[in-house]
């Protein structure tokens, strides 16, 4: 009886080369972004105390409750793969005792799991690119982080983003509007779906996210948080629509931004696009002034957000012109006879040296060898023979023009360069 064909767990993804390859064109562009911006990048664990999510982002949220993969060890402690990356850097922030250490900039590169629904965009293990800013005072520091989010996205060309904001107001202003909504949303509770009315006791703000088509049709005239906001709240957006302004960077209001999360108060903000059906969030995240000392801290401003790899890599993908596709391989090296192979391994050594992405054909005939070159997408051929090796000039082929020279090393070095 043959074996059972082993397959990756449901929702959870190999990242073949490919899709890498996109996923680190996302990558260097938040690297190169976030370094102008003085972000200093951190490494943070995998598994985490269950705890601490359950006590940052609230046991009542869907993460905690539903979909987290938390599970008790060997030694009896009850631990969990990290669902998302704030929690843990505010852990790791009071873990190296950093709350005197002026403001800390960070990000963070790495996987995070949840056990959802499986979807285009959506995953249960899922590459996030996050940012953290303990020390972040004021509305200007939110438009910097703001224009940072924008700036990183913008330097990977996708076309169609909007940037869209809202203010969740604080511990002084949001309670009445709690009130307020939930007294809206009592006289519609045969029209909201079964989830909305499960979150109407314990997180009423939610169901203004929701995204059944009955369930908006009811929010349309539903209470708006930016209408209740106390002074404080509504001097602070205030000033994070000017500061984003002064720096260019396009917005639009949207009262429906709550995100899931427990922990965040006043700005809010996501990076949308209509590219990804009804899951078109691709950058989000806000402020979460409470958290640290929820945590166990002293009262610490911070701001965060946090974007997909994955949905960047498809709006990439999506928009990738196949004419503009880029070799991987500078060099195919063909080795004419048995008598050439080390030195033609030698050569090879050198052009890698120089700088340059060469594979070699590993000898035999060469027409196989040449399949080879055309296979991997090679720019140039080097072909060495027992000609070239007694005369120590190389044979280089141009493979989009099929035009041949023979070059010594130096010379050849120089011409691809020139041609890059």
């Amino acid at each position: 009886m043959a074996a059972k064909q082993l397959q990756s767990i449901r929702g959870i993804h190999d990242g073949l080369p490919s899709e890498v390859r996109l996923w680190q064109r996302v990558e260097q562009a938040a690297r190169n972004t976030f370094a102008r911006y003085a972000f200093s990048e951190v490494r943070l664990p995998v598994l985490e105390p269950t705890e601490l999510f359950v006590r940052s982002i609230g046991e009542a949220t869907d993460i905690v409750s539903k979909e987290m993969y938390a599970f008790t060890d060997q030694g009896n402690d009850s631990i969990c793969l990290r669902p998302e990356g704030t929690a843990g850097s505010v852990r790791a922030y009071l873990q190296g005792g950093l709350t005197r250490a002026g403001v800390q900039r960070w990000f963070y590169i790495g996987p995070m799991f949840r056990r959802e629904r499986p979807q285009k965009g959506r995953l249960r293990q899922f590459q996030q690119i996050g940012v953290e800013m303990f020390g972040a005072h004021g509305p200007l520091e939110d438009a910097e982080v703001l224009a940072m989010a924008h700036g990183f996205l913008s330097e990977l060309g996708i076309a169609g983003l909007h940037l869209e904001i809202n203010s969740l107001g604080c511990a002084a202003c949001r309670p009445a509007y709690r009130d307020a909504l939930v007294a809206y949303l009592n006289q519609r509770t045969e029209s909201l779906c079964g989830t909305c009315n499960d979150r109407l006791d314990k997180n009423p703000m939610r169901i203004l996210d929701c995204k059944n088509a009955n369930c908006q049709s009811e929010l349309s005239g539903a209470p708006e948080m930016v209408d209740s906001l106390c002074d404080d709240c509504e001097t602070h957006f205030s000033g994070l629509k000017a500061g984003l302004s002064a720096l260019d960077v396009p917005y639009r209001i949207n009262a429906r931004i709550v995100r899931g999360l427990d922990y965040y108060n006043r700005t809010a903000f996501e990076i949308v696009t209509d590219q990804l059906g009804s899951q078109g969030t691709v950058l989000a995240g806000g402020r979460y002034d409470g958290l640290v000392s929820e945590l166990g801290g002293p009262p610490t401003s911070a701001i965060g957000f946090a974007a997909g790899l994955e949905r960047l890599g498809m709006l990439l993908a999506d928009q990738a012109d196949p004419e503009e596709a880029v070799s991987l391989v500078d060099i195919a090296m063909v080795a004419l006879g048995e008598s050439t192979l080390i030195y033609s391994m030698q050569q090879a050594a050198k052009l890698r040296a120089a700088g340059f992405r060469v594979v070699h054909g590993g000898g035999g005939s060469a027409k196989r060898q040449f399949k080879v070159a055309d296979r991997e997408g090679a720019r140039f051929v080097v072909v060495i023979g027992e000609d070239e090796m007694q005369s120590g000039r190389l044979t280089l082929k141009t493979m989009a023009s099929g035009e041949q020279q023979q070059l010594d090393m130096e010379e050849l070095i120089q011409l691809i360069h020139q041609a890059s």
